[in-house]
């Protein structure tokens, strides 16, 4: 079957990989010169089932409106602007924001991170691949009781879904990560998660992408999706800057952008850019840095060890598809990594942003599109789209291929949002 990728992003790539292994003639395309320069650039590079929870929590607006009160270490930022989309986004996420719909979505969200993991894993092994990974396990911080007692309550979704997880004293904590030696006094406890890891998204999708050229996958660079052309069930072409493109099927795994393409054709994707941040900073002091990845639970910052670069995500900015670089993030990213690690050349640091496709309950969309018989759908995967690419990408291969899923998937769909 002839397949066409829309999107060369990790999500869009590993589609392409696991299509091509099962025997498909497969072409991806993208507005960029190279695979993986857009959200997967510089994300946090945590590959983090345990840590696979939506925003929407019982707990999320009593925060919010904490957080919208601080100024550089906030995690959370509103711009104000008049945004139809944001603001049915948040009022989406309200809607979410109690224990049953959280457990929910948790439940849902591990169960494609657990598998992603699971075939990340089995694709490194049959093909080799490296990308200044680490197989070390994550160990999310807590700073106050109240942190911690939350912890607990995460900790029995973890146990449901059988994902391994240890809570760990602060001796224990340093055990693992002596760089946060000089931080122990801020510490209370944290959550370690040992079939967590990490690794860069960027160099992983460009290397992967080459892989899937020698399979025969063809990608179309610096070309531009215009719109889709579609019969009343059925999308017959692609239009783009390099003219149209045919085949029989079609896959949207385009993040943020995903529900620009796909309005015209009467589907709303409840997808919003969430804008994140990150400083890439050159290793200085092995003493004084991760071994391997932690989550800063205060700010809401990751701080991952990727080979001699230490990378510091976080920030959750809604101002829709702004990429513009804020001096007030960076601040707050540097102050969690100096206060617990510091061994990094933050004046050389690369700031970078990127916007995440995030859906009001957390879970990706993936499976078919609602009306169209050829249209697929592999996207919304919001700040873990690197945690999620190869389970989801091996989903919608089989979906496309028409065999079963390893996996349950039909509560993933687009239509798990039709009353």
């Amino acid at each position: 079957m002839k397949v066409l990728v829309l999107g060369a992003g990790v999500i869009g790539t590993t589609s392409a990989w696991y299509l091509a292994k099962l025997g498909h003639e497969v072409t991806v395309i993208d507005r960029q010169p190279a695979p993986g320069l857009e959200t997967s650039f510089a994300n946090a590079g945590q590959v983090s089932p345990g840590y696979s929870s939506p925003w929407a929590s019982p707990a999320l607006p009593r925060l919010a409106l904490k957080w919208m009160l601080q100024h550089n270490a906030s995690p959370l930022v509103i711009r104000k602007r008049f945004d139809l989309a944001m603001f049915r986004f948040i009022q989406q996420v309200l809607k979410n924001c109690n224990a049953h719909a959280y457990s929910v979505n948790k439940s849902r969200m591990l169960r494609v991170a657990d598998y992603s993991r699971d075939c990340l894993d089995t694709l490194r092994e049959e093909i080799g691949l490296t990308y200044d990974d680490r197989q070390r396990g994550l160990i999310h911080l807590f700073r106050t009781d109240k942190q911690l007692d939350k912890a607990r309550q995460d900790m029995k979704l973890l146990a449901e879904s059988n994902i391994e997880h240890q809570l760990l004293t602060v001796p224990q904590i340093l055990a693992r990560e002596p760089g946060l030696t000089h931080a122990q006094g801020l510490l209370k406890a944290g959550l370690y998660l040992p079939g967590d890891q990490s690794g860069d998204a960027h160099i992983f999708t460009q290397r992967l992408a080459k892989r899937a050229e020698a399979l025969g996958v063809k990608f179309l660079y610096n070309t531009t999706i215009k719109g889709l052309d579609a019969t009343v069930d059925e999308v017959v072409s692609v239009r783009t800057s390099a003219g149209h493109f045919r085949a029989e099927s079609y896959i949207v795994s385009m993040g943020s952008y995903s529900p620009l393409l796909l309005k015209p054709l009467g589907l709303r994707l409840p997808i919003y850019p969430v804008k994140g941040y990150s400083l890439t900073i050159p290793l200085t002091d092995e003493t004084h840095a991760p071994l391997s990845t932690v989550n800063d639970e205060s700010y809401k910052v990751a701080i991952t060890r990727l080979g001699n670069r230490i990378r510091v995500g976080g920030t959750a900015e809604l101002a829709g598809y702004s990429q513009r670089l804020s001096p007030d993030r960076r601040a707050g990213l540097e102050l969690s990594f100096s206060e617990l690690f510091g061994g990094g050349d933050l004046a050389s640091a690369k700031y970078w942003t990127g916007l995440r496709p995030c859906t009001p309950d957390g879970t990706p969309i993936i499976g078919a599109a609602p009306g169209f018989k050829n249209l697929w759908l592999n996207t919304g995967h919001g700040t873990l789209g690197w945690t999620m690419a190869c389970g989801s990408g091996r989903l919608i291969a089989d979906l496309v291929h028409g065999r079963k899923t390893d996996i349950p998937a039909l509560d993933l769909t687009l239509g798990r949002y039709t009353p």
